[in-house]
């Protein structure tokens, strides 16, 4: 089965010993691994090697896993269905005819194929959640702060976070105990979580749990989602979990909030890919603003391109107070809304995706769909807080999946509620 889910094969060994002894975990090709090319899915780096690890990759080879190679991925991580990227799409392993689900769609595809026993992924609005979703795995996004971001290629700062894909529940939660904890070298990290056995966690104890259904985040799904979810929430009752319907009104704008922000800081941070200090060069003839043109025409692609020219603009003079700062107060009321919802209820759960995979190149021509499809998954990278995707169900033979949503630093309530998913 080729389903491109590898940007680079190069194997990289860890200790002898450790947690992840004799475990493969692939990792995500935006994120730093010493004398292996790190591409982000795009022409730009084709050829970049660093000169270091990310910490999560050296947490990876001090626990003893095996680093298989780096995973195809959306071009700088801009896309829902790892078709942006620079050396062609992946494929669904469920159905080589649909999407794996972007941004993180080879190292969801690796897993669910068993082309790695592990893998890392990175999410900046659903990245991780919708692949994972889409190939019936499990990923895991945790609350900003709890992994270090030290080593991966920075789309939009404020919003993203390294996180496992694997095929268990717990399987997640012990990755997650190896990459997570406080770096020096990441002065967002935390101290909350530093301690956790969230492999011992997965219990799939939910008697007496409340889960709230935001009824935002179900309206408009379609409807063969909309039965898988109801009968998940069903059988979790059934467990004995108390079920309370929840309002996120905030949820309406949450998506133009997201990618106003997400664009914005993407404008800022791929500036430095200018054929001088990083990227490849378009060459120079004497003309630097030229020689600047070119590299980043020739090294970008068209979804790169579109989001770099919306971020500039919103951050331009005459429309930062209009776009970005409207953006940014609409982050501040969804935060608000999560933090209201919480004072009631555990966890919150809805679909990981509205949508069933779409087809390979249904999306590609129109990016507002693949915009949309984020609904679900964005308010949480907007309020920082930690969310779960798991198996559910499928429909048409296409996996389906659930999304739980918890309080800052509440890895452990999700993983509990997912493992009562999952069993």
């Amino acid at each position: 089965m080729s389903l491109n889910a590898y940007i680079t094969e190069d194997e990289i060994e860890g200790s002898e010993d450790g947690p992840l002894a004799g475990k493969t975990v692939a990792v995500k090709d935006n994120i730093s691994t010493a004398g292996v090319r790190t591409t982000c899915g795009s022409k730009m780096l084709e050829e970049y090697v660093p000169p270091y690890d990310a910490t999560v990759v050296e947490r990876l080879k001090e626990a003893g896993a095996t680093i298989p190679g780096k995973t195809n991925m959306d071009e700088f991580g801009m896309g829902t269905t790892t078709e942006t990227s620079y050396f062609g799409a992946t494929k669904n392993p469920v159905d080589e005819d649909y999407v794996p689900g972007g941004s993180s769609g080879g190292s969801a595809a690796a897993v669910a194929a068993g082309d790695a026993d592990l893998a890392l992924g990175t999410d900046t609005g659903g990245s991780i959640r919708c692949p994972a979703a889409f190939c019936g795995v499990v990923g895991i996004k945790p609350t900003y702060g709890l992994v270090s971001r030290y080593g991966l290629v920075a789309y939009a700062n404020s919003l993203e976070q390294i996180g496992p894909i694997a095929p268990t529940v717990e399987d997640a939660a012990a990755l997650l105990d190896v990459v997570a904890g406080p770096d020096e070298n990441d002065g967002t990290t935390r101290e909350e979580g530093a301690d956790t056995d969230f492999a011992n966690a997965a219990d799939g104890d939910v008697d007496g749990l409340t889960i709230g259904v935001p009824t935002e985040l179900v309206e408009g799904a379609e409807d063969a989602v909309v039965e898988t979810f109801d009968a998940t929430i069903d059988d979790l009752r059934e467990q004995g979990a108390t079920i309370e319907e929840v309002s996120l009104p905030s949820a309406e704008y949450a998506v133009a909030a997201y990618y106003v922000i997400a664009m914005s800081e993407a404008s800022s941070n791929l500036a430095r890919f200018d054929g001088v200090r990083y990227g490849n060069s378009g060459g120079y003839e004497g003309n630097w603003n030229e020689s600047f043109s070119d590299a980043r025409s020739e090294g970008f692609g068209d979804e790169v391109k579109r989001r770099i020219l919306l971020g500039t603009y919103a951050l331009s003079a005459g429309y930062h107070d209009k776009y970005y700062k409207q953006a940014q107060e609409a982050r501040a009321w969804v935060k608000q809304d999560f933090d209201e919802a919480f004072e009631d209820v555990d966890v919150l759960a809805s679909p990981t995706m509205p949508i069933l995979p779409p087809e390979l190149g249904e999306s590609l021509d129109d990016p507002l769909k693949m915009y949309l499809a984020d609904a679900n998954t964005t308010p949480v990278n907007l309020a920082n807080l930690p969310a779960i995707s798991v198996p559910a169900g499928e429909a048409d033979g296409l996996p389906i999946g659930l999304q739980l949503v918890g309080p800052a630093f509440g890895e452990e309530t999700i993983i509990n509620a997912a493992a009562a998913v999952e069993n």
